[in-house]
């Protein structure tokens, strides 16, 4: 006998006034995504443009390690929509559990990253160690707004969702650029970010806060009458510290590329390289809306290969029409990317087009990956950074270094789409409502358990 489905996730309330309806929709996470993805680049165009080729490349070094960093953030924000989007009735007792580990996750990255300050100082070849002193700061309000959008993102609550969204874009760009007019340094620059992380953190404060002192709000209790059961705060450290060691898989092949430029090639060279990666990490981000939308589907056993295979399709599409405009309007591409001061790379900036677009899928089979908490699958992305990292070191040249990078990363996802294919295929019910069946424990469907891969 088949249990009643799980209640629908609370919604925002129906927002007034035109730009809130817009942004209380899942298309309005794509436009706040957009903005929060424009004014992201913008800050690094503008940093490009201020500080040139040679100090840019540092700044670009360290914005690559923050979003390593951020993996932390990410990975508990892939936990806790997960958790509430399979099981709402417990939302209240999943958001309390997720919140005291994300606090306690907060503190403990931003005390690993000072310690790593002298490393970092040293491995990227910075002025001083003041910016690497800076990231470990922006690395705690960075990892607590992870978990309060994970919470947003399970129930669906696609308006205050947005404006977090717009909180960790916007804020980056307008006190980055100020504290660069200012002092024009790879210190200012870090500053500015530093300062503009507190935003994020303080909108999800704002948006679950309402909610903290309501203990019956959001525990409906299951069809059998039976009050839904605290999951505690070991297994979402458990699956968050999961999820988050994928993450950093995924997000060192994206960009441990930049430092193996900064320790491969001459500066000018590797200043080049950062130039053109703004591009590659445009192009990656332009369509990260379709991963936060799809991944509540993806987390349920009946919905995930038709998600995948539709994300992937509006992934590719984007990509596909990123990387024809970059190759016909090369010379406009450039000026997004710099200026004339980094011509130099304007004949190779469809590459770092095509780049963006591998890794953009790659990263929607990742999360395809956590919404089924598969294990295996995991390690080839391991594989593919320690590839990456041993054929990048054999090259000297840019054109070479972004030849390496788009082969191993096109070789991973073909892999891993026949392996996450086969697996979706083996996994989905012939029946959708089999997502949920007798014996089960309320909020466990099927799927829901360790892959075998």
């Amino acid at each position: 006998m088949t249990s009643a489905p799980a209640p629908a996730p609370a919604q925002d309330a129906p927002p007034r006034g035109r730009l809130r309806g817009v942004l209380g929709t899942s298309a309005g996470i794509a436009v706040a995504m957009g903005v929060m993805n424009v004014a992201t680049y913008g800050f690094q165009m503008v940093s490009a443009r201020l500080l040139g080729p040679t100090e840019y490349g540092a700044v670009a070094s360290l914005m690559a390690l923050l979003m390593v960093v951020a993996v932390a953030q990410l990975g508990l924000q892939a936990t806790a929509a997960r958790r509430v989007s399979t099981d709402p009735a417990a939302v209240h007792l999943i958001e309390r559990d997720v919140l005291g580990v994300t606090y306690r996750a907060a503190w403990a990255v931003g005390a690993l990253m000072l310690v790593l300050a002298p490393v970092v100082h040293r491995l990227l070849h910075l002025d001083s160690i003041w910016p690497a002193l800076l990231v470990a700061a922006a690395a705690v309000p960075l990892t607590i707004s992870g978990g309060q959008a994970g919470v947003l993102q399970g129930e669906r609550r696609w308006l205050a969702l947005s404006m977090l969204y717009l909180g960790i874009g916007v804020p980056r760009l307008v006190l980055g650029v100020l504290a660069l007019l200012v002092v024009p340094s790879e210190t200012s620059a870090m500053v500015g970010v530093a300062l503009a992380m507190l935003a994020p953190a303080i909108v999800g404060w704002v948006a679950l806060r309402p909610r903290a002192g309501s203990a019956a709000r959001g525990t409906a209790p299951s069809a059998d009458g039976a009050a839904p059961v605290r999951p505690g705060r070991r297994p979402v450290a458990r699956e968050a510290l999961a999820a988050s060691l994928a993450l950093l898989a995924f997000f060192l092949l994206s960009n441990v590329d930049i430092v193996l430029a900064r320790n491969l090639l001459p500066r000018h060279q590797a200043g080049l390289y950062a130039a053109g990666l703004i591009l590659t990490k445009a192009v990656l981000f332009l369509p990260q809306f379709v991963v936060v939308v799809a991944f509540p589907s993806m987390s349920t056993a009946h919905e995930r290969r038709r998600a995948l295979l539709r994300s992937l399709a509006a992934v590719l599409g984007i990509g596909a029409v990123s990387t024809l405009a970059a190759w016909l309007l090369a010379p406009v591409a450039l000026v997004f990317v710099g200026g004339a001061e980094y011509a130099d790379v304007q004949d190779e900036l469809w590459l770092f087009a095509v780049l963006g677009t591998l890794l953009s899928m790659l990263q929607l089979l990742v999360y395809s990956v956590l919404a089924r908490r598969g294990r295996r699958s995991q390690l080839l992305v391991w594989g593919g950074v320690l590839a990456l990292v041993g054929l990048g070191a054999t090259t000297a040249s840019l054109p070479g270094l972004v030849a390496v990078v788009i082969a191993v990363d096109a070789l991973l996802l073909l892999v891993l789409l026949g392996l996450s294919l086969h697996r979706l295929g083996a996994d989905e019910p012939a029946d959708p409502t089999q997502g949920q069946t007798q014996g089960q424990p309320h909020g466990q469907t099927q799927g829901q358990g360790t892959e075998t891969d």
